[in-house]
């Protein structure tokens, strides 16, 4: 049985699993080259998935798609009249259902945080920032539904964002507040009281008022004075956010493990430190690998497989994948590069010579197998380089990504080498805590070691990504180090999906060489 998992918010896409696991996840932004778009999610997934007619149960949000596209939605109900069913679960018991049901937990708590989503209480919708829930088996169960009026750090964070930061928070560019998170390590938190104020309270967070013009002053006065505010802001965040899950740990003691969704969590800084926050309170914690609204796809179809349809529990092997994209065949790639011979060369190289590259400095753009759900390159959409050279960080942000100085770089690493790079040795797969490097070990790689000592890794395993993992470890056999630097393959746009979009991007940025890792070609500019 295929299920269908829809999404037409910003963030558009769609999600399948067959019998319960994940056979695609699309996001619409990969297509159309803009960030957290709208649009028509069954359209989309009529067009992207090529066996749609043999799907005949869907699960959508509490979100209007049904009317905005009310001939979309007439379509598919057609489609599916004495066949199968359509399911609207909420907008965070689909978050809640993502994080829970692609984890390996038998029970966990949840949390889920974001800019807000309509979930049912009783009878009614209210609009919630923030719910609590409990995860058993196959089914998910509402704890605490806060209406937005109690709590809505997202929506604080956008506001910030666009009104005292000046960035962008949505289409067609995307959220920038990872920028904000990246400046923080270099400031004072000296307005850490004032804006935790702010962060608690929905009227001072939530609305147009005077306090975020005081702020856009003072970010406005100097480089240090924005480090100060980012730097308030993401500490104000941490207490706030603190305190609010030790409540519920206190509550409910016999959970054991926390599962975490909702755009918030997105905040690595602050997933990493909750590994001190709650030491000997929790065994472990997950957080699924798209836990933005893009996300919703996927939960609101394991909601429908697990709670609807009452299946039992998938175990994952290690990891849930995120590898959800389509996968391009070797025809498809050259017929790509043909297009573009007058601009580059290629050739048919082993991973030995790849890794050579990276050696002599160069920095190689890898493309292969489906691509990766969510805002992190993992592997298959990535840009690699060498973390031991202190200076790559600028090259690659000045020639590369055109971005800011201070923004940071991940590290990959073996996951059995975790432990002796980093002061928790636990499973980041997806890259979604930052951890503190060891004190001894941050001059061994100081290209991907951030200002205050943090880096947001990713932690490979065999099952997690095989071609990945046996190119780390012949790094670590050629270099003595189990880490490379991994950024998302792209420029300022979304992260490439096709070969074509690879090569676009190639070509508009000083990558110096593009390899097509599943089919062993090396692509070079003339």
């Amino acid at each position: 049985m295929k299920i269908c998992g829809l999404h037409a918010g910003h963030d558009c896409s769609f999600a399948v699993l067959n019998e319960g696991r994940p056979e695609i996840h699309l996001e619409l932004e990969r297509f159309i080259r803009k960030k957290e778009p709208k649009d028509d999610a069954y359209k989309f997934f009529q067009e992207k998935y090529a066996d749609h007619q043999n799907v005949f149960y869907y699960a959508h949000t509490l979100d209007i798609w049904e009317q905005t596209y009310k001939s979309s939605y007439d379509s598919m109900m057609s489609h599916i009249k004495g066949k199968g069913t359509y399911q609207i679960p909420g907008h965070h018991e689909s978050h809640a259902a993502n994080a829970f049901f692609s984890s390996n937990f038998d029970q966990a708590l949840i949390i889920t945080i974001d800019g807000g989503g309509r979930d049912y209480q009783g009878k009614d919708h209210v609009v919630t920032a923030f719910t609590v829930w409990e995860g058993n088996g196959n089914k998910v169960y509402p704890i605490e539904i806060l209406k937005e009026q109690q709590s809505n750090i997202g929506y604080t964070w956008r506001n910030f964002t666009e009104w005292s930061f000046g960035l962008s928070a949505g289409y067609p560019k995307g959220s920038q507040m990872g920028t904000i998170m990246a400046m923080a390590a270099f400031g004072d938190p000296k307005y850490k009281d004032d804006i935790a104020t702010m962060v608690r309270n929905f009227e001072l967070g939530c609305q147009p008022n005077q306090k975020f013009a005081v702020y856009r002053a003072i970010v406005e006065k100097s480089e240090q004075d924005k480090f100060d505010v980012a730097a308030s802001l993401q500490v104000a965040t941490e207490e706030v956010i603190r305190e609010m899950i030790q409540k519920y740990l206190d509550k409910y003691p016999d959970y054991k493990n926390l599962c975490f969704s909702g755009g918030v969590v997105l905040n690595s800084l602050m997933m990493g430190k909750m590994w001190d926050w709650f030491k000997g309170r929790i065994e472990d914690m997950y957080v699924c690998p798209v836990p933005y609204d893009s996300g919703l796809a996927i939960g609101s179809a394991q909601w429908l497989w697990h709670q609807y349809l009452d299946n039992p529990r998938i175990k994952w092997e290690d990891n849930f994948t995120p590898y959800l994209g389509i996968p391009h065949d070797q025809d498809e790639v050259l017929d790509t590069i043909l297009k573009f011979t007058d601009k580059v060369n290629y050739d048919f190289v082993s991973d030995i010579d790849v890794l050579g590259l990276l050696a002599e400095q160069k920095i190689v753009s890898v493309f292969g197998g489906g691509s990766e759900s969510g805002r992190r390159a993992l592997g298959n959409r990535s840009i690699l380089a060498d973390p031991r050279n202190p200076d790559m960080k600028s090259i690659i942000n000045e020639k590369v990504k055109h971005r800011q100085w201070f923004r940071p770089f991940a590290p990959s690493i073996l996951r059995e080498e975790v432990g002796n790079y980093f002061e928790h040795d636990v499973d980041s797969p997806y890259m979604t805590y930052c951890l503190k490097f060891r004190d001894e070990v941050q001059s061994r790689v100081p290209a991907v070691v951030h200002k205050d000592g943090t880096a947001r890794l990713q932690t490979v395993t065999e099952n997690d990504n095989k071609r990945y993992y046996d190119l780390l470890k012949k790094w670590n056999d050629l270099t003595d180090c189990p880490i490379l630097l991994n950024t998302s393959f792209n420029d300022t746009e979304p992260i490439v999906e096709t070969p074509e979009h690879g090569i676009n991007c190639f070509l508009g940025t000083n990558i110096d060489h593009l390899f097509f890792q599943d089919h062993n070609i090396l692509v070079s500019k003339k």
